[in-house]
């Protein structure tokens, strides 16, 4: 996602918690009281299967084994899986080896579970237990559960404000898991890209400067885990993640990134650091597994009985470098990728498979074609500060997301019609703001000929700046003129909302697929409110989109 010129002011307002060793204090209910300094980063959970799931923590032995340091001895962490909270009922038990090289992170996956059950685990270090996690199995291949609800966030850059989007969802308790849709971490220093148009930092990011080395992606993934309202929502739900840009850097492809240049060393180089890192500190499996340094594939499936599959993409890591000019029509070039050949087919491959009914596709960037009507020339820029849709001379090209990589979504939603595909639902976050689209397979015919390759959910972000928030502006004022423009011009994107921050919540159920809108108040209030914006919904067999008035329950 591009962001604003990281040549900003800082004004300090606050300071991000350092990542060294410190005692947690108990969130009520979640762990036995006094949990460790040892374990000072929390528990995480990802990757839900059927017979296992991924578990997660950081050990801190001594007090020079901070995250990114290299120092620390290797030392042995012991686990526990249970079926209660008191760990009356074990289920599973070892020890984990984890040391220097590691950033004395501890990940592995949990086998042997039943299905679709909740789940316990711990882990603890000379005596001293973590706090308690939750997880939760994904329902048996074979099974037809009623439902599955799903989490859907992204976005989430420390600097621009508090996790309270986060805070809200932990408090939610009918959810089986969180999906992550990318932008995790941010690599800048302080003063770059904060709250609102004056860049004011909320909270300092550490180290403080722009991510290059090993040791700062370890620290700044160190310092988005000591977040408690992180925490508390890791502690809860297991994690279903990809990354965008910002887990590497700005604008990143397989050759380079916008902010990425030659002082800065290699590019394959930084990235290869940004990606170790990543599956040190992150409950995700790398290449289909827990190990550490084994793979960098993070595209991957995971599946709820026969009612969902979901398809985890990666649009950074295999994407050709990105259209000089818009308006040269090399976006459509069938030379230029933005999911690279094998993950192409992949997905094509996912899609037609009848294992599950609905085909939902985590997908990092917006998928939906969109045209411009004339847009006035003082809100240009800040529309591209958000979502980098318009070019100066208006040619209608989004070149960092599908719009800009025209062959691979033409050929996927040829195949998508061409196998009579239905019930395909794209999940994406990136752009700061909230849409709800249908997927004409001719947008200049749409809505004469309202056929669609599916449906897309984009959520929006957790503190990254909207369009409000560049402008410095009340919401729903100069955003409403912006959004009647690009409703007007693409009626097949239903809801946008340029305006505010939050989460989404994904209903699946076998008669349709709804996605509740919400949004907390003010970034920069840690104890801010939230509220419900919107629902739409996409019934089984249509490829349509409809606006419901009622959010499903638990908020």
């Amino acid at each position: 996602m591009t962001t604003a010129s990281v040549d900003r002011r800082t004004v300090i307002k606050g300071s991000a918690a350092a990542a060294g060793t410190a005692t947690i204090v108990a969130a009520s209910g979640s762990t036995a009281s006094g949990a460790s300094a040892y374990f000072a980063h929390g528990v995480a959970s990802g990757d839900p299967m059927p017979d296992r799931v991924v578990i997660w923590t950081r050990v801190t032995p001594t007090s020079t084994s901070t995250p990114g340091s290299g120092k620390g001895p290797r030392v042995w962490v012991d686990y526990e899986v249970a079926t209660d909270q008191a760990f009356r009922r074990i289920v599973k038990k070892g020890r984990i080896a984890t040391g220097a090289s590691d950033d004395h992170t501890v990940k592995l996956d949990v086998t042997g579970l039943q299905p679709a059950r909740w789940y316990f685990y711990r882990f603890s270090y000379k005596g001293r237990f973590s706090r308690v996690g939750r997880t939760r199995t994904a329902p048996a291949h074979s099974s037809t559960p009623s439902r599955v609800r799903l989490g859907m966030v992204s976005c989430s850059n420390l600097q621009a404000g508090w996790f309270s989007a986060y805070r809200h969802l932990a408090k939610r308790n009918d959810l089986h898991a969180i999906v992550h849709l990318g932008d995790y971490i941010y690599e800048y220093g302080p003063g770059q890209y904060g709250y609102g148009n004056d860049n004011v930092d909320i909270r300092k990011h550490a180290p403080a400067r722009e991510m290059v080395s090993l040791a700062d992606y370890r620290q700044r993934h160190a310092q988005y885990k000591r977040d408690a309202d992180l925490q508390e929502l890791h502690a809860r739900y297991p994690f279903i993640v990809t990354w965008d840009d910002h887990e590497v850097t700005n604008d990143a492809n397989k050759e380079g990134a916008e902010n990425h240049d030659a002082s800065e060393g290699s590019w394959l180089t930084r990235r290869a650091r940004s990606h170790r890192a990543y599956d040190e500190w992150m409950p995700v499996r790398m290449s289909g597994t827990a190990a550490l340094g084994d793979g960098t594939r993070l595209f991957r499936t995971l599946r709820f009985g026969q009612l969902a599959e979901l398809s985890m993409l990666d649009l950074r890591t295999y994407r050709s470098t990105p259209v000089e000019s818009p308006a040269s029509g090399e976006a459509s070039s069938s030379e230029r990728s933005i999911a690279g050949a094998q993950q192409l087919a992949w997905l094509k491959k996912n899609l037609t498979s009848e294992r599950a009914q609905w085909k939902l596709v985590g997908n990092p960037v917006m998928i939906a074609p969109v045209t411009f009507g004339t847009v006035p020339d003082a809100l240009i820029d800040p529309i591209n500060d958000v979502t980098k849709l318009l070019p100066e001379d208006g040619v209608a090209y989004n070149i960092d997301q599908w719009d800009g990589y025209t062959h691979d979504r033409r050929v996927l939603f040829e195949h998508i019609r061409d196998q009579g595909i239905t019930d395909t639902v794209f999940l994406t976050g990136d752009i700061h703001s909230a849409w709800a689209c249908e997927l004409p397979f001719d947008p200049g015919s749409y809505p004469v000929v309202r056929e669609n390759a599916g449906v897309e959910f984009v959520c929006t972000s957790v503190t990254s700046n909207n369009l409000k928030d560049i402008l410095g502006v009340q919401r729903r004022t100069a955003s409403v003129a912006v959004e009647t423009i690009l409703t007007a011009a693409n009626p097949h994107i239903r809801h946008l909302n340029f305006d505010d921050h939050g989460y989404s919540v994904l209903d699946v159920t076998s008669a349709r697929v709804q996605c509740d809108y919400y949004a907390i108040g003010d970034r920069a209030v840690k104890s801010t409110g939230l509220t419900w914006q919107a629902s739409w919904q996409t019934l089984a067999g249509t490829q349509q989109l409809r606006r419901v008035h009622t959010p499903v329950g638990g908020a």
